[in-house]
């Protein structure tokens, strides 16, 4: 259905144009008319037409003026102008208001209708368009939610990698750098720093999650997390590493109508933990400052910087360096622990310039031992008690920071490489026990599983680091091993093929035979027959 103006002050030209419509699209028309500028807008109005065909010279308003203020609530109206005129000046402002058609009168039939046709290819246009965006829109208010909570969970547990952060960023159209986190803490009521029955409003909110997603959203622009226990994750971005006092300030007082709204959308109490902006990648501890922050007071809500909890650093602390340096010792990262460690180095020598070698020796020997820490929980090595009662006294005997620093990078990248080579050592474990098992035990009905229980892993990590290592899975490694062995029985042996077969492993000659012939190009007895 379309709804059509049409604008003109002569009736005859009116009554021409009714009748074009009606005949040539029937009932997909609605037809309403004007025959003033006054009038037009009026009836633009209340009947939003979807088409208007205005005369210029019309009493009172004309057309072009008329088209004018209808553009400022008519947005998706196409306008087609019609003059008796045929003057460039009129044509020039109709194309200037984005008109879609200047027809001159007398109008022939075949042109009004041509001039109709490609209005409404273009509405048509326009409401597929509008269609398909608000399937889109449809579709992501389903998705988002999914794709916030896996970015936020992400974060919380540093279950992730670089390229993660930036997909999510892309995806969620996350431009920002920094961010903080807000915690929402819900319960019965408010008992001290704690709320009452966490369980019992865990499951109350769940219920009301959605309106709660949407109010959040409605007082912040952020990402919001699914309910944990009794406690919602969400996410604010920010361009700044710091909020300004009166950013904060504001934060904080939009926070507290945010826990009133809440309650009183709900019937749930609420308690509301901000905390500070940090880089994207380390949001998890802005997320433990907000839970803080929370326990430190017993307000309703509390930012981390107005209370007297976590560390400051001095202004030129290179903290940027920590995190990746500690990250990459338990990732084993060769690469980047040498690049951080030699930043941090050149740091700290660039200190000790000043005569404080004291400093440089402690904080080296606290680097190493927590580099060591990692390198046990992530690298399966044994830990011993009495392992390191010898740096102190090699730390004091150094007496120059070149000698600090060799100490201390050595110390360092050892650790690292520790988890390299336990890992690779492990794997190795893995892979020879597994061969040799293998070896053993072919001419039987062995499995997968049967094997992963030998190295005490699961079946699919084995799989995987089986294939790694060896560059064939399990079946194919297996079957090898048994066509090697029936090949040595069919050159050596004067036994039958289905002894062979028997002593190979297999229980089915057929399948035996099948398999031999895929992997050597002949079957056993051409191969018996051929040596």
């Amino acid at each position: 259905m379309y709804r059509v103006m049409v604008a003109d002050d002569e009736g005859i030209v009116i009554d021409s144009m009714k009748f074009i419509i009606e005949k040539e699209f029937g009932s997909t028309c609605q037809v309403e008319c004007a025959k003033s500028g006054r009038s037009v807008i009026e009836l633009a109005e209340r009947f939003r037409p979807d088409i208007a065909v205005i005369d210029i010279h019309m009493p009172g308003i004309n057309g072009i003026d008329a088209i004018k203020e209808m553009k400022q609530f008519c947005t998706n109206t196409v306008f087609i102008v019609m003059s008796a005129y045929d003057k460039f000046d009129y044509a020039k402002e109709a194309i200037a208001l984005g008109v879609m058609e200047y027809i001159t009168k007398p109008m022939e039939k075949m042109k009004v209708v041509s001039v109709l046709k490609k209005a409404m290819e273009q509405i048509d246009g326009e409401r597929e368009k509008r269609s398909n965006e608000l399937l889109i829109k449809e579709k992501l208010e389903t998705v988002e939610p999914i794709i916030e909570n896996g970015l936020i969970y992400d974060i919380l547990l540093q279950e992730h990698f670089d390229e993660d952060i930036d997909s999510y960023r892309t995806i969620l159209g996350i431009e920002e750098n920094y961010g903080y986190m807000i915690a929402i803490v819900c319960g019965d009521s408010q008992e001290g720093n704690r709320m009452t029955n966490a369980i019992g409003s865990s499951v109350k909110v769940s219920g009301k999650y959605h309106e709660i997603r949407e109010g959040v959203k409605s007082f912040f622009k952020c990402k919001v997390g699914n309910v944990m226990s009794n406690k919602i994750a969400v996410l604010i971005p920010c361009s700044e590493s710091k909020l300004e006092y009166n950013v904060r300030t504001e934060l904080i007082d939009r926070a507290r109508e945010l826990v009133r709204y809440l309650r009183k959308k709900t019937d749930i109490s609420f308690r509301v933990g901000i905390g500070g902006v940090k880089p994207l990648r380390e949001l998890g501890d802005s997320y433990r400052e907000a839970l803080n922050a929370l326990i430190a007071t017993t307000g309703t809500v509390a930012h981390v910087d107005d209370l007297t909890i976590g560390c400051e650093y001095e202004d030129d602390y290179p903290k940027n360096i920590e995190r990746p340096l500690f990250e990459a010792i338990s990732k084993g990262d060769l690469n980047e622990a040498q690049v951080m460690t030699d930043k941090y180095a050149d740091w700290m020598c660039q200190r000790a310039r000043d005569g404080d070698l004291m400093s440089m020796r402690l904080k080296s020997l606290e680097f190493a031992l927590y580099a060591e820490h990692l390198a046990y929980q992530n690298g399966g090595q044994t830990y011993h008690y009495s392992g390191r009662k010898d740096y102190l006294p090699q730390i004091m005997e150094l007496n120059s920071a070149q000698e600090i620093r060799d100490w201390f990078t050595d110390k360092v990248m050892t650790a690292c490489r520790n988890v390299v080579n336990k890992r690779e050592e492990r794997s190795g474990d893995i892979i020879r026990t597994a061969k040799k098992y293998i070896e053993d035990h072919f001419d039987k009905d062995i499995s997968l599983d049967d094997v992963s229980r030998v190295v005490n892993i699961s079946p699919y990590y084995f799989s995987k680091v089986f294939k790694e290592a060896s560059g064939l899975n399990f079946i194919e490694y297996l079957t090898n091993i048994r066509i090697e062995k029936a090949k040595n029985l069919l050159e050596n042996s004067n036994l039958s093929i289905k002894e062979i077969c028997v002593s190979c492993g297999y229980t089915d000659p057929n399948y035996f035979s099948r398999s031999f012939k895929k992997n050597v190009g002949v079957t056993p007895t051409e191969y018996k027959e051929k040596v």
